[in-house]
């Protein structure tokens, strides 16, 4: 069944133009369901809507997923690729809130509250995304109990990882920040090896809530007290245990 592909181009005020590009079933990446376990709770009914309700899309490395305060009328789930959670502060200033990884959802808040996004996102990579109508997640929602509380777990999960980042934000000192954002970034690593190499210096500054001079000057101390190795843009951790005490001791 040839779904019903739409192009949304978003056009947002100093960023770049995202031009989605529809993926067809023809396309030898063209993905047919949506592959992920909460979406195997659906009964047959409901994966139709699902379905009927959604869109393929390839966003390119760079391209905003999402854009903060931007009208929403969909959610996005991540099949393949990486992309960057992060708010939009004043003056240039962002703050990034976590990567995210395949099988998770951008924009649940825009379901059952605000009609806009809370936060922008970018594309660390090529990102193969399924957009569903914020409608259709909703009648899903409210059809059917398993999926429902899947929808509710993930959405509790990212905001008590939004409430460890405000906590270390508001109660530690740069080096715990720092600590905390290399051990966090290590967990990620272990499936993406790649993922420092895809962060700036100003990306690494950004998860900490510190200047990036300041950053490369911790990164550097860090090194000569055996606690890590830079090569390059990559951080290889030699010494997790310690780095969680300065985390600890914030």
């Amino acid at each position: 069944m040839v779904e019903n592909l739409r192009i949304r181009i978003i056009f947002t005020p100093c960023t770049r133009i995202s031009i989605m590009k529809p993926i067809l079933e023809t396309d030898s990446d063209f993905i047919c369901d949506i592959q992920a376990p909460c979406f195997q709770m659906l009964t047959p009914e409901e994966a139709e809507l699902v379905r009927t309700g959604k869109t393929q899309v390839l966003f390119r490395k760079g391209d905003n997923l999402t854009k903060q305060g931007a009208f929403a009328s969909y959610v996005l789930f991540v099949m393949k690729g990486l992309a960057k959670q992060y708010l939009e502060g004043d003056a240039g200033r962002n703050f990034n809130l976590r990567i995210i990884r395949p099988g998770e959802f951008i924009g649940l808040s825009a379901v059952f509250t605000r009609n806009t996004f809370n936060y922008s996102s970018v594309a660390l990579t090529d990102c193969q995304v399924f957009l569903v109508e914020k409608e259709t997640i909703a009648q899903v929602v409210k059809q059917n109990g398993m999926f429902g509380h899947s929808i509710i777990k993930r959405y509790c999960e990212q905001n008590a990882d939004l409430f460890s980042v405000i906590s270390n934000l508001n109660y530690k000192q740069m080096n715990g920040r720092l600590a905390d954002t290399l051990l966090y970034l290590n967990s990620v690593k272990t499936e993406y090896p790649d993922i420092f190499q895809l962060l700036s210096r100003k990306d690494v500054a950004e998860f900490t809530g510190i200047s990036t001079e300041s950053v490369v000057k911790l990164l550097k101390t860090f090194e000569k007290d055996t606690l890590i190795v830079l090569r390059d843009k990559d951080i290889e951790i030699l010494n997790p245990e310690t780095l969680s005490e300065i985390s600890r001791r914030g």
